[in-house]
């Protein structure tokens, strides 16, 4: 885990979090360690042992394709210091229909359901819709996911559609939840959540 500092870099701020660019030297050990992480593995797409210069390489290609994926740490702010807790993407974005998925990784597990990962999300949807103008936002959840489904529908997503028995974990398929956002349904949430720092 990261030592606590005053002196982040900030890509975009939020109310309590900042968003910067991803750091080789320092952010990859702790990459590694959450994404090895049979609490955080679940969660996400990996299933395999995950190395250091494996976390590499993804790092190359993401820092080489910031046209179709953008990826950002996201620091929390405790006790005015800053905690890098987790990253917060955008991929597969599509510049001519205008829309992209996220997706969102809080690896630093005693930072869970304080409310860091809904004020990361709101933050990169401010960019996405006010400045690269997107159309739309989509996300996938997996059923079990439970946090992830709520706090996306709490920050305006809608379910589209569900993939049956889609994901396989622990010996048995999940259905995969399909998610879309709209400018128009996000933005009285985010003019709330300017207001009052909540989302419901």
């Amino acid at each position: 885990m990261h030592a606590p500092h005053n002196t982040p870099t900030i890509f975009l701020e939020g109310k309590k979090t900042i968003l910067r660019p991803l750091n080789k030297e320092t952010d990859i050990p702790s990459l590694v360690t959450w994404i090895n992480d049979p609490d955080i593995r679940r969660f996400i797409a990996n299933y395999l042992p995950f190395t250091i210069s494996m976390e590499e390489q993804w790092f190359e290609s993401r820092s080489k394709d910031t046209h179709h994926h953008i990826v950002l740490g996201i620091e929390a702010r405790v006790d005015d210091e800053y905690v890098f807790i987790g990253t917060m993407g955008l991929h597969n974005i599509d510049w001519k229909h205008r829309f992209l998925t996220t997706g969102a990784m809080i690896g630093e597990k005693k930072y869970w359901g304080q409310g860091f990962g809904t004020d990361a999300k709101m933050t990169i949807l401010d960019y996405v819709f006010n400045t690269l103008n997107m159309h739309k936002v989509c996300s996938d959840v997996i059923s079990y996911n439970k946090r992830s489904l709520n706090y996306s529908l709490h920050c305006g997503y809608n379910v589209e559609g569900v993939r049956k028995k889609h994901f396989f974990q622990q010996g048995r398929y999940y259905d995969v939840i399909e998610l879309g956002l709209f400018k128009k349904d996000w933005l009285p949430i985010w003019r709330a959540y300017q207001k009052t720092g909540r989302v419901k």
